[in-house]
């Protein structure tokens, strides 16, 4: 069942009043002790330490693949301890992608790692963020909530997150309606960060609030290794945990990355200065791929530590694990496999997390046509006139990419810097029919394109890079908001009927009527040139409710041409790859769709 999101949260006292309901129904039935694995909700709770970066959203999402392959539903909540609502507003230099959830929400992009390794479907409450929290409670003592008492840090602000936190574990969230038995909670940032700190005592107090055993700490730190030999040093764990128990809390687990597997002696030595079993230090060492993350977990018996913390019964067959296991092990194959190139034609190339899911979702897509994946970088104001005659010779290397590419893809983005070298690679992909896919923005550049080269239309543009161009290819939409920023363009899932009986994305979607898919843009093809457009090839297979927003295009007489106004990517798993870039990938390997 492909998982839907849930956008109205309940209450609390909604929630237990539910489960007490349900619980006494199963009684009724003689079939209330075995129905759930766990009979309390529990927590798993990752911190960090030393310094961010060390890959605490992959443990947690490790995490929680290990307890669904125990047979648990999961949930996941990530903090962000910044001021901002959302991640909205960042710059992807400084944040990385902004990931959109089906309620339009825009978040973390740790959350497109739980989604994308638990096969879940979150809501923007699952992102707690500082200025969410303190913007809750303003607007509580400005309706007089707190009957005039003195708003405070304590309890105000930790009541706030911890009822935030305990109502957001019970939404249901893959797609089957039940409510999870399992939450993994990632803190951000590191412990000592002074904006994490009402977050750490929050965490602090949740333990007492929901029962200590139910609740797991697993803090993530760095054992890096210095000298002529290579020692591994234990140092800097024994502060960041000396610190963490300071605040409060005492880990029950300690995953430690480190580039090579921990020997005993470094495991002996945490475990005496840090008060966990030798067993509990589990090493989170390099490995060939991410998918093999759980697996490495799962054979220092983490699952096993959980059943014993946490009461539940670990089953001889694990049927998530074993797929799991075999997909890892597949990845691992394909590194002697053809090799695909495509060719990533975008503006923020020095910094890979600012096209995450679109990564991944190329992956993806290359697991299946079982081919080794090369992305070849381009920064797009390299291929443009203007670097020819300042930088021939980037213009020239970045040139010489984009030809020897099997496929190109134009990304998402804003702004006016590269567009031209975007609108070039587009026109080079439809000119030499190369397989080509354009997402959000690629599709308006493929269309600013087509305009000014097909159907002659000089100085077409969109008005987000010129105000008034000789012809308005693409076109800002009249009910987003030009004074605020945040959170107003059209975002979330929306459905997008197909207009034709037959075409290749069709096709790749499984040839339903309609498809479901996130947005996130202010601006769009201009509804008064679409039949011009048309009639000279370029399709808009897909189209919004109305019939008149552009959604997917495709052009005739290519192999594969092919443009979508939402992110495709966002909804891309592992088994699962994202039908746009599964198409571009068969066809950048000769494959017929």
């Amino acid at each position: 069942m492909v998982p839907t999101c849930v956008a109205v949260i309940p209450t609390i006292l909604e929630i237990k009043e539910g489960r007490n309901r349900d619980l006494w129904a199963n009684v009724d039935r003689g079939w209330a002790s075995d129905s759930d694995p766990v009979d309390e909700m529990k927590y798993v709770v990752v911190t960090g330490g030393v310094l961010s970066g060390l890959g605490k959203g992959v443990t947690a999402s490790s995490i929680g693949v290990l307890l669904k392959s125990a047979g648990l539903r999961v949930t996941a909540v990530k903090i962000d301890p910044y001021l901002n609502e959302d991640a909205g507003t960042m710059s992807p230099f400084e944040h990385g992608e902004v990931f959109v959830l089906d309620d339009g929400g825009e978040v973390d992009l740790d959350l497109g790692n739980y989604e994308r390794f638990l096969d879940v479907c979150l809501t923007r409450d699952n992102n707690i963020t500082t200025g969410k929290v303190y913007n809750n409670v303003i607007q509580k003592e400005r309706k007089g909530d707190y009957l005039g008492k003195t708003v405070q840090v304590i309890p105000h602000i930790t009541n706030e997150i911890q009822d935030w936190i305990e109502r957001v574990a019970h939404t249901p969230s893959d797609g089957n309606g039940k409510e999870p038995d399992a939450c993994v909670i990632e803190l951000g940032g590191t412990v000592g960060d002074i904006e994490s700190a009402p977050f750490v005592e929050a965490l602090r107090q949740f333990q007492f609030r929901v029962g200590q055993e139910n609740v797991c700490f697993v803090h993530v730190s760095l054992i890096p290794v210095m000298g002529p030999v290579g020692e591994q040093k234990t140092k800097p764990t024994q502060h960041t945990v000396k610190e963490l128990r300071g605040l409060g809390i005492n880990p029950h687990m300690l995953v430690c990355r480190s580039k090579s597997p921990l020997i005993d002696e470094t495991r002996n030595k945490i475990s005496a200065f840090c008060h966990v079993p030798p067993e509990a230090v589990v090493s989170a060492h390099d490995v060939s791929n991410i998918y093999q993350v759980p697996i490495m977990l799962e054979s220092q018996g983490v699952t096993r530590m959980l059943s014993e913390r946490f009461g539940f019964k670990l089953s001889g067959k694990r049927k998530v694990l074993d797929d799991w296991k075999k997909l890892a092990d597949h990845v691992d194959t394909l590194d002697d496999a053809e090799e695909v190139h495509i060719a990533v034609a975008g503006k923020y190339t020095d910094l890979a997390d600012s096209y995450l899911s679109v990564i991944k979702a190329l992956q993806h897509a290359s697991f299946k046509v079982n081919r080794k994946l090369v992305i070849d970088w381009i920064e797009s104001s390299a291929l443009d006139g203007e670097t020819k005659k300042s930088d021939a010779e980037s213009h020239d290397a970045a040139w010489e990419l984009l030809r020897s590419a099997d496929g190109i893809l134009v990304p998402g983005g804003f702004g006016i810097r590269g567009i031209e070298g975007k609108i070039r690679a587009a026109e080079y992909a439809r000119e030499n029919k190369v397989p080509y896919l354009g997402v959000c923005l690629g599709l308006q550049v493929a269309t600013i394109e087509f305009c000014r080269n097909v159907l002659g239309m000089e100085g077409a543009n969109s008005t987000e890079f010129e105000e008034e161009p000789a012809h308005a290819a693409v076109v800002f939409m009249p009910e987003i908001s030009k004074t605020h920023m945040g959170g107003t363009m059209r975002l979330g899932t929306k459905p997008t009927p197909f207009l034709v009986d037959d075409c290749k994305i069709r096709r790749l979607y499984g040839g339903g009527g309609h498809v479901d898919e996130r947005h996130r843009h202010r601006y769009e093809v201009n509804p008064d040139l679409i039949g011009d457009i048309e009639g000279a090839g370029l399709v808009y297979v897909g189209k919004d409710q109305t019939g008149e927003r552009c959604e997917i295009m495709e052009l005739d007489d290519h192999p594969y041409f092919v443009g979508t106004q939402y992110h495709p990517e966002f909804k891309s798993r592992p088994d699962r790859p994202s039908p746009p870039f599964l198409g571009l990938l068969m066809a950048a390997s000769g494959m017929e769709i």
